[in-house]
Order: C-alpha cells, then structure tokens, then sequence
C-alpha cells in the first residue's frame, strides 16, 4: 500500500540512525564495563533513550 511504503522508509531510517549509535556508543568505556556485567547494555541505552527523550521535551 502506498501509505505503507512511506512509513517503512521511516522506519528504515530511525533503523539505521538508531543501530548507528548504538554501535558506536558500544566504543565508550562506561557501555564496555556494562556489557561485561550482563544486562548492563541494556539499561545503559534506556538511560541515554529517556535523556533524550527529556532533551526533546525541553
């Protein structure tokens, strides 16, 4: 469908932007230790997502 098609081009690029970052923040020290303690990652990106989120709102 064609509104479809516009929203999977979206998609495809918050994607890219998104596993773009999340592939370099991997490089920071601070993400590194955190992988290193299982779920750490995890809550590492939810903490940079919500500030972000904060920075928008602002």
């Amino acid at each position: 469908l064609p509104g479809q098609e516009a929203d999977n081009a979206d998609h495809r690029t918050v994607r890219a932007r998104v596993e773009h970052v999340i592939g370099r923040m991997k490089n920071y020290k601070i993400l590194r230790d955190c992988r290193q303690h299982g779920d750490g990652l995890h809550h590492a990106v939810q903490a940079v997502a919500h500030m972000h989120n904060l920075a928008l709102a602002s």
